[in-house]
């Protein structure tokens, strides 16, 4: 498992509030976006904002037991096949698997893990999002 990070996902309570603020800060909506998430690119990683409801949904979660932030990191591969091998790999490290791999409605696979601390980790391949060289997302303009 390479040491980068895909995407930083912040459960928002309101999309089009948070992508506004967001834009105000002059950072762009990307054209991968739709009615229901919004992806900016960074440099080298991806922010995302998605509802508070969906991403606990996602994830397999409960929004309303206490530890669930609100927050979900990713780890984007460039196949199912890596999706199951880095949460083999992530679990046999003391990870918790919070949900299973499944190919999921946007159409890629993806699976939840759990750190330690309860910290969730969306390993993903998502056919839509090429990777560079170095592992980055590319994200259309």
């Amino acid at each position: 498992m390479e040491r980068r990070l895909s995407i930083v996902t912040l459960a928002v309570s309101d999309l089009d509030v948070s992508t506004e603020f967001y834009r105000r800060l002059g950072w762009s909506r990307s054209a991968a976006s739709n009615s229901s998430i919004t992806f900016i690119r960074l440099k080298g990683t991806v922010l995302a904002l998605y509802g508070r409801e969906a991403l606990a949904e996602d994830a397999g979660v409960d929004d309303a037991k206490p530890g669930f932030s609100g927050v979900t990191l990713a780890y984007n591969v460039s196949s199912e096949i890596g999706v199951d091998a880095v949460v083999k790999f992530a679990v046999s490290c003391g990870a918790r698997l919070a949900k299973a791999a499944e190919k999921v409605a946007w159409g890629g696979y993806s699976a939840y893990v759990a750190d330690p601390d309860g910290h969730l980790w969306e390993i993903a391949y998502n056919p839509f999002f090429p990777q560079d060289e170095q592992g980055h997302l590319v994200l259309p303009e």
